[in-house]
């Protein structure tokens, strides 16, 4: 089974319905307000799912807010439900960067104003929405129809508070890889086989940056080895299940081994100028990976389709994907309902459908999200799938071997926050700071943040 590219949603086929969809850069409130209204008044808080006079179900517009790249629309997965459902129609909000997407959730949570049916929450921040901020979801533990017994149990879990309310059903988990130029590897007189690519740092991030040190030796160009020593940092910090909190809920990022492990060689990338600098998820980073500007880029699943939206007609036959030196899982995410929808019923429905097994193994083929349904990682679309975009790399053995050995990470309150702040750090010594006031003045923002 092939995991081919899409056609635009834009000039693909429609099916009968319109798909209307609120792209937004920032969830202004103006804008979040106009895209996300449901124009739904009934009081009941189950929304339009009802008979009509004929027999038939009201219509029903159901709201939903993601950030980034996150696939479902992409996957003509919302159309496909539409099809079946012809009573609902479904629009899609989405905000580019994560950190500007959950600041705006957690301001407009509380008022129940501008909010959307469902609302994606990144698994940076499920421990928060799920414990502080769990009054404004949905129970979905017990929720009619939803089963919970398909999903790995660990991702359950993360989405499950200290008083027994699941506030999310998983979408994807982020088992990682390493994307690669082969263009910039020929270039270079470093192997381009995936297998012999793959066991150039099979271990070991040390023997990537020893790699690296021989790229940069070799590449006559300007192509760094990797993006940026950010990536790089988040790619070795979750391959540890302790990193930022302990078991028992407590800060531990200062002395954590993943922490520490992660910063060091980060700065070490950097400071052998290895790396490329750049800022993640802003438009020099995504030309850059159309235009070769790096060699390398630590990939999670959900990254497969991320380059190759980006990348596009520009970077089609330079990627390959080979297994990251150490198993890790960045990212994945779930799909939450609002206790402020006045279509709980609907989006229930909706979530339970779109992070069912079928659907995520679909989601997969079409787009490299690797599923957090346990049913779904053994379909064999799923284990059997090759990326075409990425020289029809065996991606689901691949990820398939690297989602058995990840970590079970502990998630805490404030992961983002933390991991963020680390990653600017790491910034700040691409930029020519001090490796130690760099942590000095991580540590402080921090303390400063989390203190909150």
């Amino acid at each position: 089974m092939r995991n081919t590219a899409r056609t635009p949603l834009g000039t693909r086929g429609t099916t009968g319905r319109t798909l209307r969809t609120c792209l937004a850069v920032t969830l202004g409130i103006g804008l979040l307000a106009a895209c996300g209204g449901n124009g739904n008044d009934d009081d009941n808080g189950t929304g339009g799912g009802g008979d009509n006079a004929d027999g038939g179900q009201d219509p029903v517009t159901l709201s939903i807010g993601v950030f980034g790249q996150f696939g479902l629309e992409e996957a003509g997965l919302y159309d496909e439900y539409m099809e079946a459902n012809p009573h609902v129609t479904i629009e899609q909000t989405s905000t580019q960067r994560n950190q500007d997407y959950f600041s705006a959730l957690v301001t407009r949570l509380p008022t129940g104003s501008g909010l959307m049916d469902i609302q994606a929450i990144e698994v940076a921040n499920i421990s928060e929405a799920a414990n502080e901020l769990g009054q404004y979801f949905v129970d979905l533990s017990d929720a009619e129809g939803v089963d919970l017994d398909h999903f790995i149990p660990w991702k359950v879990d993360q989405a499950t508070g200290a008083d027994g309310r699941v506030v999310g059903l998983g979408t994807d988990i982020g088992p990682m890889s390493i994307c690669y130029r082969t263009d910039l590897f020929e270039q270079a007189g470093l192997p381009t086989d995936r297998n012999e690519v793959g066991a150039l740092w099979e271990g070991d991030w040390q023997a990537y940056i020893d790699a690296g040190k021989e790229f940069r030796d070799n590449f006559d160009g300007n192509a760094s080895w990797v993006d940026s020593g950010s990536s790089m940092f988040n790619a070795i910090v979750n391959s540890y299940p302790e990193r930022f909190y302990n078991e028992a809920g407590e800060p531990v990022y200062q002395e954590s081994e993943a922490v520490q492990t992660a910063w060091s060689m980060a700065v070490q990338a950097a400071e052998e100028e290895l790396t490329g600098r750049h800022e993640l998820f802003v438009t020099e980073w995504d030309n850059g990976m159309a235009n070769g500007d790096f060699a390398t880029l630590s990939c999670p699943a959900w990254m497969l389709g991320y380059i190759q939206d980006k990348s596009g007609g520009e970077g089609e036959g330079a990627w390959d994907v080979a297994p990251a030196p150490r198993p890790a899982n960045w990212g994945g995410s779930f799909l939450g309902v609002t206790e402020a929808s006045q279509n709980k019923e609907e989006a229930i429905k909706l979530i339970t459908w779109l992070t069912a097994p079928e659907q995520q193994a679909k989601l997969f083929e079409r787009r490299a999200s690797f599923p957090s349904s346990a049913e779904a990682q053994q379909m064999e679309v799923v284990r059997d799938a090759t990326h075409e975009y990425f020289d029809d790399a065996p991606i689901g053995e691949l990820l398939s071997a690297a989602a058995a050995d990840i970590p079970t990470l502990i998630v805490g309150p404030r992961d983002q926050v933390i991991q963020e702040s680390l990653s600017r750090g790491v910034v700040q010594v691409e930029q020519g700071t001090d490796p130690d006031e760099a942590w000095a003045s991580t540590v402080r923002s921090i303390e400063n943040a989390i203190a909150d």
